[in-house]
This record gives structure tokens, C-alpha cells and sequence, in this order.
């Protein structure tokens, strides 16, 4: 489970589109989105780095990873 805080998320439209861009990443991930905290869980084979580029890709700033 890797955790981003990430900046810029403000309603259901963001968790949306943070979890398409996650998704096209990676099908079988599985992603949790805290919009208070600003936190993105996520369950996926995918590297830290290519989770965190398909955020960013999406138009959200990670400010902090936990895990690996």
C-alpha cells in the first residue's frame, strides 16, 4: 500500500479523475481517496513513480509518499 498526500483535490470530480488516471496505469489497482486529508491510498504492482506520474498527469500535486 503506497500513500501520496497530494494538493489540489477539492471534490468527486477529483476523485474521479485521480482514480481514471491511476486506473490507466493499472487496472487492478486498488485506490482509496481521503479528500479531507488529501491522501490517495493505493494497492497496485505499479512502481511509487508511475503511480505518482498519473497523478501528477491528472493535474494533482504529490507533496509526500508513505510506503513502497
Amino acid at each position: 500500500m503506497i500513500q501520496f498526500n497530494v494538493e489540489g483535490m477539492t471534490c468527486q470530480h477529483c476523485v474521479a479523475a485521480v482514480t481514471r488516471a491511476i486506473h490507466e496505469r493499472d487496472a487492478a489497482a486498488q485506490v482509496q481517496v481521503d479528500l479531507q486529508a488529501g491522501r490517495v491510498s493505493v494497492q497496485s504492482n505499479q512502481s511509487a513513480d508511475a503511480l505518482k506520474a498519473a497523478i501528477d498527469d491528472a493535474g494533482y500535486t504529490v507533496v509526500g509518499t508513505v510506503g513502497a
